[in-house]
């Protein structure tokens, strides 16, 4: 008997601050845009886009389009979401190859 599946949805688990910037670090450490974006996307669902979107200062509905599969978020809107959420970037140098 096969056992069921079960959707996971990564946002319900990113329940205080430290989780989510862990969650956000890992993202960073892919180095893939895509990646990154995506992660950020689910960080916001997991806050609530309409409280996202209140304190970005942007719509709802852009929030959705920027982070959704196809979508292409700039960094102007990264990094209002990201101080929404409230996480943000360090430069670092890193070691060379």
């Amino acid at each position: 008997m096969k056992e069921p599946l079960y959707d996971y949805d990564p946002a319900a688990a990113l329940v205080d601050p430290e989780t989510i910037a862990v969650f956000m670090a890992d993202a960073f450490e892919t180095g893939d845009a895509g990646h990154i974006a995506k992660a950020l996307g689910i960080v916001a669902r997991a806050k609530g886009m309409t409280e996202i979107a209140k304190e970005s200062g942007l719509s709802r509905e852009m929030l959705y389009r920027s982070f959704s599969e196809k979508g292409n978020p700039t960094l102007k809107t990264m990094l209002a979401v990201m101080r929404a959420v409230g996480v943000d970037m360090t430069a670092r140098q890193h070691a060379p190859s």
